[in-house]
């Protein structure tokens, strides 16, 4: 996934009620008319999630009959995921490198303090 894409995604999971109704839809795909009456928004509003969403390709939507259900697309998230879990572990060695720097400065201020008169 080009870095694009990934800011779409992240952008889309930045706000919290696109987050719920990603929640909502891992439940079971849905209607923006049953969105709209599970988190007392304007039909309007729950559209313009939608597209955000739709946008970052974290969901889908299909017909039936005249419906429009929306379903969840795991793929970019399984993406960011893997993005951030990359990321985590260079994060997390460098923590550890620090933690040891720190230790091994504290180890000579130790050292040094014992020496002093």
């Amino acid at each position: 996934m080009v870095d694009d894409e990934l800011s779409l995604v992240f952008s889309a999971l930045a706000d919290p009620t696109r987050r719920a109704i990603l929640e909502r839809l891992a439940l079971a795909d849905a209607t923006v008319n049953q969105l709209t009456e599970l988190f007392a928004l304007t039909q309007q509003a729950v559209s313009k999630h939608l597209k955000v969403l739709e946008r970052a390709h974290l969901i889908t939507r299909t017909r039936s009959g005249q419906a429009r259900p929306c379903a969840l697309d795991t793929e970019r998230l399984d993406t960011a995921v893997g993005w951030i879990d990359r990321h985590r572990q260079v994060w997390a060695d460098r923590h550890d490198r620090l933690d040891a720097h720190l230790e091994n400065l504290r180890a000579r201020q130790h050292q040094h303090e014992e020496k002093a008169p």
